[in-house]
């Protein structure tokens, strides 16, 4: 039954498409690929995708024997990464070329895998210097810099990555490129409350807080090209949440007025000489949990009548660094630390991703064959997670232990 939607939107796409085609000032062009993917781990994980988009490896859980209940190894051929999008050229508006993209793939959302999904769907105006997005597609945090792995989460929870619906506008003078934008949430979205009662460090994943804010995520950046070679850029991140705007104190509840204010910023550089390129990317990050990061927020303070909670929000850095040369072979050596640093004041407890992780580190190695429309990759990753044994009442790990987890990877893509 499934199957047979699927294709009945597309077919109805494909006709809706083909008829809009003929209007005049209109070019239309189709682009795709498809992709088989083949994953193998050598222990369980926190995981998206059925296990091909990797996080991070989970703490050890021994029976009553003393084996390690995560110890297993898990393995998996997907074809979820298979897109079909297409461009569009527009006529003149506003003195502006008009343009705009859709795209989408066969990855689902939540569990229900498989279905069609969203990638981007947005609408440009360009003024040659100036530009103005509005629609969904890639967060500036994402694309401002990204390294080449095959892994579909590129690079995360090291790399920020989200797509999120957006208003941008992007200001290009030579060598010079700021960028602004106002973001919500759609599909990778925050850490929030998982009920309302006070005290509960319950999670799931919400655009709630963000709409109870009233007031969009904030990006402001700029990137400067300081010779042919290399270029730098810089970039701030402000968010407004609102986890709760009822407590649940034992029978009784309330109407509580609660925020949390965050701010995450990031430098990124990229050297690049013939074949040969040097990247990467370092984010100081504050409750920065909707581009897959880990992290969230602590409570400091609670009333005693109403259960109205304080929070602040959970700090986060992380650093990557990626070498890559060549064209038709060309591999990739991609490595990357993760550390919490805890919140500013005390907590009496967190809803974080990831809220027992003291620190993690990756070490990745890949090689790709590029023909025209063809890409074959093979690519190994370690990666390991420290867990706080004991941590202090900032939420900070004064004692932890590791875990590790070596991951394969291999796909093939057909551009089209």
């Amino acid at each position: 039954m499934k199957c047979r939607k699927t294709l009945l939107a597309l077919t109805l796409l494909g006709a809706t498409l083909s008829a809009g085609a003929q209007k005049k000032d209109f070019t239309i062009k189709w682009y795709g690929k498809v992709e088989a993917d083949w994953y193998y781990n050598s222990r369980t994980n926190a995981e998206g995708m059925e296990g091909l988009f990797l996080a991070y490896p989970k703490d050890k859980i021994l029976d009553k024997k003393g084996k390690d209940l995560n110890a297993s190894q898990t393995a998996g051929t997907y074809v979820m990464e298979t897109r079909l999008g297409m461009d569009v050229q527009g006529p003149e508006f506003l003195g502006a070329k008009s343009s705009g993209k859709i795209e989408f793939d066969f990855r689902g959302v939540g569990n229900d895998f498989f279905q069609l999904r969203l990638r981007h769907a947005y609408i440009n105006l360009d003024w040659d210097k100036s530009s103005l997005l509005f629609g969904q597609t890639w967060h500036p945090l994402t694309v401002s810099m990204m390294p080449e792995v095959i892994n579909l989460n590129a690079g995360s929870p090291f790399q920020p990555f989200a797509r999120a619906p957006q208003l941008r506008y992007v200001y290009t003078d030579k060598a010079f490129k700021f960028t602004a934008a106002a973001l919500w949430q759609s599909q990778d979205v925050s850490i929030a409350p998982a009920n309302n009662k006070v005290g509960s460090t319950a999670t799931t994943r919400s655009t709630l807080p963000l709409r109870n804010g009233c007031f969009p995520e904030v990006f402001a950046g700029a990137d400067l090209r300081l010779s042919p070679h290399f270029t730098f850029g810089a970039g701030v991140h402000f968010s407004h949440f609102v986890p709760r705007v009822i407590s649940e104190n034992g029978t009784d509840a309330y109407k509580v007025s609660e925020s949390v204010n965050s701010l995450t910023a990031s430098a990124h550089f990229k050297y690049t000489y013939n074949t040969f390129s040097f990247s990467g990317k370092t984010v100081l990050g504050q409750n920065f949990t909707e581009a897959n990061g880990l992290g969230g927020y602590g409570i400091t303070g609670t009333d005693a009548i109403t259960g109205e909670q304080k929070y602040t929000p959970l700090r986060t850095h992380t650093v990557w660094f990626n070498l890559a040369y060549g064209k038709t072979w060309r591999p990739s050596l991609y490595l990357g630390y993760l550390k919490n640093l805890g919140a500013s004041k005390e907590v009496t407890g967190v809803l974080a991703n990831g809220a027992a992780l003291d620190k993690m580190t990756v070490a990745t190695l890949s090689l790709t064959y590029n023909r025209p429309s063809w890409k074959i990759g093979a690519e190994y990753s370690y990666t390991t997670a420290w867990y706080g044994d004991e941590f202090d009442k900032k939420h900070k790990a004064v004692k932890s232990h590791d875990v590790g987890n070596h991951r394969l990877f291999l796909c093939t893509a057909f551009f089209f």
